[in-house]
């Protein structure tokens, strides 16, 4: 690539960086004017800065704790969520060279879900079964990789075909907690907790999710430039320098860990780390030292803007993994017809 070529290239991708992040802020500031007490960008500006320069309130005490205690939480949380996923699944699907892949590929999702359960089923608190969830998940993909490690050949298959496995496993735990559950408290619950939702989020849950999300996204930032290289296959990058094995390693616990921290809190959220890198191909293309902060980007509005629909739709707030999969799966369905027809 040449100077001149090199250089128009950064401009254009910085220039599609910079639309995804306003359009970011765009998503953030009008999520907090729907709903039944909207809050105006004016308003909320007043709001925040008089938290920095003290002045006369204009507003009432229950717009401050709208946005404080209730709104603000949410979006975090739906912004970090949605980064979190997109990012975890762009990276899975450099790593393993495959589009099909998902964040909870190597049964992360199905570990959280068998956690949570456990603890609704005994009774234990909100955060214990967060915490539950977190710790399951962890275990899943770890209890994968020391089964993997054994197989010599071809690693990366043997990782997809033991997290298939490992992860039907504690499907069919979760099964059976369902089956001996309360039906009438304790497997609504489970059931819910498994269809995602974000609106029990407040204040004290984003610090349970922010620090291992950011353990977990800071990381694959730095390793996107290696992520490039691990996409032209194992012997191709070992050729350029780069420990595969170390790189493999890295890049699923750092995933991982991010996956796991998003589900812990909010549910399953299927689709949004399968779809969101694929659309985020289409925009900036497929080199990942941009599509990296591009799904990051993307994927933060696309929760956000989903879980405004969530609460907005209906009377009853409408689960995230429901709506998640009525915009991916026919989605995805269009770009399974759209390279199908290219061949």
């Amino acid at each position: 690539m040449g100077e001149l070529s090199r250089a128009s290239y950064i401009r254009e991708y910085r220039g599609k960086l910079f639309i995804l992040a306003i359009f970011l802020i765009c998503c953030f500031i009008l999520s907090f004017a729907l709903g039944r007490y909207p809050v105006g960008p004016l308003e909320l500006f007043k709001v925040f800065a008089s938290k920095v320069i003290p002045f006369e309130p204009s507003w009432t005490i229950e717009v401050e704790t709208v946005i404080f205690q209730i709104r603000l939480p949410r979006i975090l949380a739906a912004v970090m969520i949605g980064a979190a996923l997109s990012c975890a699944g762009a990276a899975y699907q450099g790593l393993f060279q495959n589009p099909m892949v998902s964040p909870d590929l190597l049964g992360a999702s199905a570990g959280a879900g068998f956690g949570a359960a456990l603890a609704i089923l005994l009774g234990l608190s909100k955060y214990s079964i967060a915490l539950s969830a977190f710790f399951f998940g962890m275990l899943t993909v770890f209890l994968v990789w020391i089964i993997s490690s054994r197989v010599k050949n071809n690693p990366s298959l043997s990782l997809i075909l033991t997290g298939i496995m490992v992860g039907s496993l504690f499907s069919a735990g979760l099964s059976f907690i369902k089956l001996i559950a309360d039906p009438n408290n304790e497997l609504p619950a489970i059931t819910y907790w498994l269809m995602g939702s974000l609106s029990s989020i407040r204040q004290q849950d984003l610090l349970l999710c922010a620090i291992p999300i950011l353990l977990g996204l800071i990381p694959l930032m730095f390793l996107r430039w290696k992520i490039n290289v691990m996409t032209m296959g194992e012997e191709e990058a070992q050729t350029m320098g780069v420990n595969t094995k170390v790189i493999r390693i890295l890049v699923i616990a750092c995933a991982t860990l991010a996956t796991t921290a998003s589900v812990s809190v909010s549910g399953m959220i299927g689709w949004v780390g399968l779809v969101i890198p694929h659309f985020t191909r289409m925009i900036v293309g497929s080199d990942y030292r941009v599509l990296i902060p591009a799904s990051m980007l993307l994927g933060a509005s696309f929760l956000l803007i989903v879980d405004n629909f969530s609460r907005l739709l209906a009377t009853q707030e409408i689960p995230l993994g429901i709506l998640t999969a009525f915009v991916g799966a026919p989605f995805f369905m269009y770009l399974i017809l759209r390279e199908g027809n290219r061949r």
